[in-house]
């Protein structure tokens, strides 16, 4: 074997010595945490920290002590890694054209071009880059909980009927609530040690706050809850929208009063009232009493020729044919033929936007020329119009999508749960 001079191998090393000075500045990655078969790198939670406290100063939040943040930012990388993973057995993806096509409409909601909200995201500390794939990762996570969970939520016709029996007959019903959230969790299966061990935490947490400890600050540093780097805010809800385990509770609080913990399968909730306020106002709708002719194009009858067909329905009306007669005899639509071509009173927003812009336009008596939507082409008369008394009809509908919404919050929860508590993480911020 060859041997080196003591010369030689200072020789051979030195421009490795150099190179190394030259990168030092350059930090070294490291695995913080093992997530099943992913992992969680020092520089992606320092890019996060990074993101999520320049986001918290924007609000006006104060932030928490910075080895708190960490280990919030933490669990829900842990969380957001799950999630992609289960999309990605899943066959989800989400491709540059959507992307791009959600960034589009972002740009345009801010009354921005492309170039504008390039230079809005630069001035606010993003990179375009990062955002794009921000923007992929919760489109992704969003199509996951709906295949998940939000598809198999039901609400019944009998819910709706407690809800509204309940609800809205109290004085209370329409209520909203601006409410802040602190949750300590406690995991699947609980062990009375573990369930003791997060009873204790809670205790303390709401005596810190009753201390004078801000509750952002506080929910940022140790709430277990999705939106605790938010402050644990949970916006305005009505009361339907609120956790069942909150309801009693909340209608009864004062202002700024702090209430807990509550204890739930989640784990010990803590909740502090911001604002209430009340909306009893009714909900008086412009309705159109309409009849209309439907022609839809068929693999024999193309689209041009069911236009020209309508077109004939219409002269042979405008020259004295009975309306509900022909509706009856030609019409596609099966159910409104059978009543003269009759759709009745109709609400705003129960037909196709398409429609409505036509037969909006419309003056009592008139008819329109044929005009298509996805259905085919039509014909619409416009026989009188009304104001309508729509309370209960929009209670009904807001009720729907109250209980909804309520059960598809608590159903996520509990899948997360599930989800963190089936996983393999193995942290190694300390090996």
């Amino acid at each position: 074997m060859r041997s080196f001079s003591f010369l030689g191998l200072l020789i051979l090393l030195l421009p490795a010595s150099q190179l190394l000075a030259k990168s030092a500045v350059i930090p070294l990655d490291k695995i913080i945490a093992i997530v099943d078969d992913n992992i969680i790198t020092q520089i992606e939670l320092d890019e996060r920290v990074k993101l999520i406290s320049q986001q918290l100063r924007q609000k006006g939040n104060q932030l928490p002590s910075l080895e708190n943040l960490r280990k919030q930012i933490l669990e829900r990388l842990i969380l957001e890694k799950l999630q992609l993973e289960m999309a990605k057995k899943t066959g989800i993806r989400i491709n540059d054209e959507m992307v791009n096509r959600i960034i589009l409409n972002i740009a345009k909601e801010n009354r921005l071009s492309m170039e504008q909200f390039r230079k809005v995201l630069a001035k606010d500390g993003y990179k375009f880059s990062d955002f794009r794939e921000n923007i992929r990762r919760e489109v992704t996570i969003s199509r996951l909980r709906k295949m998940r969970v939000e598809n198999k939520v039901n609400v019944s016709e009998q819910e709706i009927d407690n809800f509204l029996d309940q609800h809205l007959k109290s004085k209370s019903a329409n209520d909203e609530y601006h409410l802040s959230h602190i949750l300590i969790a406690t995991p699947e299966a609980a062990t009375p040690e573990q369930i003791e061990k997060a009873r204790k935490k809670a205790e303390k947490v709401l005596a810190d706050l009753a201390k004078g400890d801000n509750f952002s600050q506080k929910a940022v540093a140790v709430s277990n809850d999705e939106l605790a780097l938010k402050g644990g805010d949970l916006g305005w809800r009505k009361s339907a929208q609120l956790p069942t385990l909150f309801t009693s509770v909340v209608r009864k609080m004062r202002r700024n009063e702090v209430q807990g913990p509550l204890r739930s399968a989640s784990g010990f909730h803590i909740i502090k009232l911001k604002d209430k306020r009340s909306d009893n106002q009714k909900y008086i709708v412009n309705q159109t009493m309409a009849r209309h002719i439907l022609i839809r194009p068929t693999q024999v009858l193309t689209r041009e020729d069911a236009r020209l067909r309508l077109e004939g329905i219409l002269q042979r009306i405008k020259s004295g044919a009975d309306f509900a007669s022909i509706a009856r005899a030609s019409s596609d639509d099966k159910a409104a033929a059978a009543e003269g071509g009759s759709l009745g009173w109709v609400t705003p927003g129960s037909m196709v936007p398409a429609f409505e812009d036509v037969m909006n336009k419309l003056k009592p008596g008139e008819i329109s020329e044929p005009f298509l939507t996805k259905f085919g082409w039509h014909i619409v008369q416009v026989l009188s119009r009304r104001k309508h008394d729509n309370t209960q009809q929009f209670l009904r509908s807001q009720a729907i999508k109250l209980i909804r919404k309520r059960k598809t919050e608590e159903a996520v929860q509990d899948w997360l749960r599930r989800l963190r508590a089936e996983a393999y993480v193995d942290y190694r911020t300390n090996k």
